[in-house]
């Protein structure tokens, strides 16, 4: 009885020590029959970049700016005589458009026409007397002639009459000039037209009474336009600036503005240069000029006239630069350098030489070669040799 208490005793402890004896040599059969993963070696293919193949082509410097439109020709109409305004053109009017001797006005010249008459009669009566003296210097002289004095000399100026001619003379001048001057009055009572242009400011109207020396109205030409352009003194070495009393051609330029929802441009070219430079902007001053804005000489009605007042951009084209690269202003980077997808898709950073900044690219002096691949993309901690995967752009026609 005690005996087999003991044995149960014994089952009870060695019963659970072979079953983790079991599960233990259970574990080491399968860790040892399991086979280890394979690696899986994953090729790098670099950073997705966009990329520009560089050329070299023929430049021209382009500088851009803006400007106000203004009338080359603008004057004030003012009244060289007093009177009534008796006739005004229909067209007399803000906005309207005349051509060059085209009649605009009349003041009353009836006074004036009397004027001319009595300057005509005293012109007449001018004549008459000297006339008169002449004759009577002759009769003088003839007598003095005819006496028979001993040693009687020379004869003076009054006994031959002299200063009475001298007098008929100046009348006589005097006379004529009165007369110029009365019809010089006369067709001043007609204003017309000095050059061909618009009328931009109405200040009188019929029946009014006008003073010599009151403005009449604003007269802007309308044959050509001007536009006052400040630019830094360092873009002049890029333009062409014909020189005083010179016929050569200016940089050519192209105007442009946005009108509603459209865009209008127009061609132009610089004429001068105002020859000074601002102290405070530290801008020097160029004159370009649009031939006809109003487009009253073209063959074809167009809509797009170049108004006074507008407000323009332009896109001036500077001199030939040759054979230079030319790359994007986002493609540069800090410290004047670059970065390029080199042959083998490794970022290389490169240091470049500007010849030119423009508005929206550079001009490359040095450092860059046609052929080379340009990245465009943003690169966050760019090092050189960094793997990249390039996808190109075409470059610009």
């Amino acid at each position: 009885m005690e005996k087999t208490k003991r044995q149960k005793h014994y089952l009870k402890w060695l019963l659970p020590l072979l079953i983790l004896l079991f599960a233990a040599l259970a574990a080491v059969m399968v860790a040892k029959s399991r086979r280890p993963p394979a690696k899986e070696v994953r090729d790098n293919p670099g950073i997705l970049v966009e990329t520009l193949t560089l050329e070299a082509r023929s430049q021209r410097a382009r500088i851009h700016a803006t400007g106000t439109v203004r009338a080359q020709q603008q004057i004030s109409l003012v009244a060289e005589v007093t009177g009534t305004l008796v006739w005004v053109s229909p067209r007399f009017a803000g906005g309207g458009f005349f051509r060059q001797g085209e009649k605009l006005l009349e003041i009353d010249p009836r006074d004036y026409a009397l004027a001319v008459e009595r300057a005509q009669a005293d012109l007449a009566r001018a004549q008459a007397s000297l006339q008169t003296e002449e004759e009577q210097a002759v009769l003088a002289k003839r007598e003095w002639q005819q006496l028979q004095l001993p040693d009687k000399g020379q004869p003076s100026p009054l006994v031959l009459r002299q200063p009475q001619l001298q007098s008929a003379q100046a009348t006589l001048v005097a006379a004529r000039a009165g007369l110029q001057q009365a019809q010089l009055n006369l067709e001043r009572t007609q204003i017309w037209a000095p050059f061909n242009g618009r009328l931009h400011d109405k200040k009188v109207d019929l029946g009014e009474y006008v003073r010599s020396g009151n403005v009449l109205g604003g007269f802007a030409g309308t044959d050509r336009a001007e536009i006052l352009v400040p630019l830094p003194v360092e873009d002049l070495e890029w333009l062409v600036i014909p020189r005083a009393g010179s016929r050569a051609s200016g940089s050519a330029v192209t105007v442009s503005a946005q009108l509603g929802d459209k865009n209008k441009s127009w061609q132009g070219q610089i004429v001068r240069s105002l020859g000074e430079v601002d102290p405070v902007s530290r801008m020097a001053t160029m004159v370009v000029t649009v031939d006809d804005p109003y487009h009253l000489k073209a063959s074809e009605a167009k809509d797009s006239a170049l108004l006074s007042g507008l407000f323009v951009q332009l896109e001036i084209q500077g001199k030939e630069l040759g054979s230079v690269i030319e790359i994007p202003r986002a493609a540069l980077r800090q410290g004047d350098v670059v970065w390029l997808a080199a042959a083998d898709d490794q970022l290389e950073i490169r240091p470049v030489k500007i010849l030119r900044r423009q508005q929206q690219s550079l001009l490359i002096e040095s450092g860059l070669a046609p052929g080379e691949r340009l990245v465009l993309t943003n690169i966050s901690a760019a090092a050189p040799g960094l793997k990249l995967r390039p996808r190109s752009q075409e470059p610009r026609p």
